[in-house]
């Protein structure tokens, strides 16, 4: 059989990444809709969400290494199967239950996809551009999220069956990604040790501990940032700034993640280094504006702040996924990015779980300006991690004559 060449499988699989986090961004203009027509509270909505990310973080603790043994070619066809399957379930699901189901297996299917994904960029990343997989595992995730929120937003608002259409057309493109799985060349050779990787291990190379230590802070503070947009963001806006249309609810999450996006393509020749402190900057002051915001109750100035806070989101995309594309080696690619992705999306989930549980008691306002407040410090915390990290690789670095 024919493979695709190299090139276009790369472009393909940033495709094909982009289209698994619109998936997973896809119900968060929805969860309104099953409000009114389930009547179910904030906290089942946040349990809801949380169990994608709980079903994502068990898959990359057992299987999160698995490519790096079987190959990539076979995790990415199982996570399209399984993929398949969750839209499936969404597009017939009728109560709590079964979308509660779909959701778990939307994020195994998606920590599959993340880790074996973002391993072939690296494996296909062309020589002559040696910064371009940091830039599109970066980009891809967050374009998809801007995306999938739009679009689910506006289909919802606009479009006929608005708890159906949406995942009807994802999975048009997952069929369309099968193909591209096919006809994919394999990156990683197979290796011995395929069963030792599935048991529930995550560990960092010791030349790789302090460039991830220092993005701990960054990563908790974008994620956890992200995680409230996308499971109380659409809430937000309707009880908070009284803007119940489905298209505002999207628009929320697709103006964090599409400024996001579109900062990771302005800083794609800067160092990582430079993105990450520069990241910490503006996330602190886009927090700021955005709790100026709230406790003015002016959507308008919560907007701008939201647009100051997406550059900082997507220049911690750029300098955080750029970083562990530089430093993970050929036979560690996937187990590294495991860690990475159980960081960021325990930042994403568990912050966004309470936040959830505290609407109930103390209100969406209330709640949501103590969740900023949050990020803010996480955000400074981040920046001086960033410039220790920086002093202390100037310190070590060898003197050149």
């Amino acid at each position: 059989m024919t493979t695709l060449p190299r090139q276009r499988t790369f472009w393909a699989i940033a495709a094909i990444l982009a289209l698994y986090l619109a998936a997973s961004a896809a119900p968060t203009p929805l969860y309104v809709v099953y409000q009114d027509e389930w009547g179910f509270s904030s906290t089942t909505l946040t349990v809801i969400f949380a169990l994608y990310v709980f079903g994502l973080l068990a898959t990359l603790l057992v299987l999160g290494r698995l490519s790096d043994h079987v190959g990539r070619r076979p995790v990415i066809a199982a996570a399209l199967v399984l993929e398949i399957v969750a839209m499936s379930l969404f597009a017939l699901a009728g109560g709590v239950e079964v979308l509660s189901t779909a959701r778990v297996v939307q994020g195994v299917a998606t920590g599959l996809a993340m880790t074996a994904m973002g391993a072939a960029l690296v494996d296909l990343n062309p020589p002559e551009q040696p910064e371009l997989a940091g830039v599109v595992s970066g980009f891809a995730p967050i374009g998809g999220l801007a995306i999938g929120a739009l679009v689910a937003g506006a289909l919802v608002e606009y479009g006929p069956a608005p708890t159906h259409l949406v995942y009807l057309l994802i999975l048009a493109g997952l069929l369309a990604a099968c193909v591209v799985a096919a006809l994919m060349p394999e990156t990683a050779a197979p290796r011995a040790g395929a069963l030792a990787s599935l048991r529930p291990r995550l560990a960092v190379p010791p030349h790789a501990r302090a460039q991830m230590l220092a993005l701990v802070p960054i990563l908790i503070a974008s994620w956890g940032l992200g995680g409230l947009y996308l499971s109380l963001g659409p809430s937000v806006a309707a009880d908070v700034f009284a803007m119940p249309n489905h298209v505002i609810g999207g628009l929320v999450v697709t103006t964090l993640c599409g400024v996001g996006a579109l900062t990771i393509l302005r800083l794609r020749h800067w160092e990582a280094s430079r993105s990450l402190i520069l990241s910490a900057g503006f996330l602190a002051a886009g927090m700021a504006v955005t709790l100026l915001g709230l406790v003015a109750e002016s959507a308008a100035v919560a907007a701008l702040g939201t647009v100051v806070a997406g550059v900082g989101f997507g220049a911690s995309g750029r300098g955080s996924f750029g970083t562990v594309a530089s430093i993970a080696l050929p036979g560690e690619r996937a187990g590294l990015f495991a860690v990475f992705y159980v960081i960021s999306y325990l930042a994403f989930s568990l912050p966004a779980l309470a936040a959830g549980l505290a609407s109930n008691e103390f209100g969406l306002r209330p709640t949501a300006i103590a969740y900023g407040c949050a990020v803010l410090v996480l955000s400074l915390l981040a920046a001086w991690a960033q410039r220790r990290l920086v002093a202390r690789q100037a310190r070590i670095a060898p003197v050149r004559l």
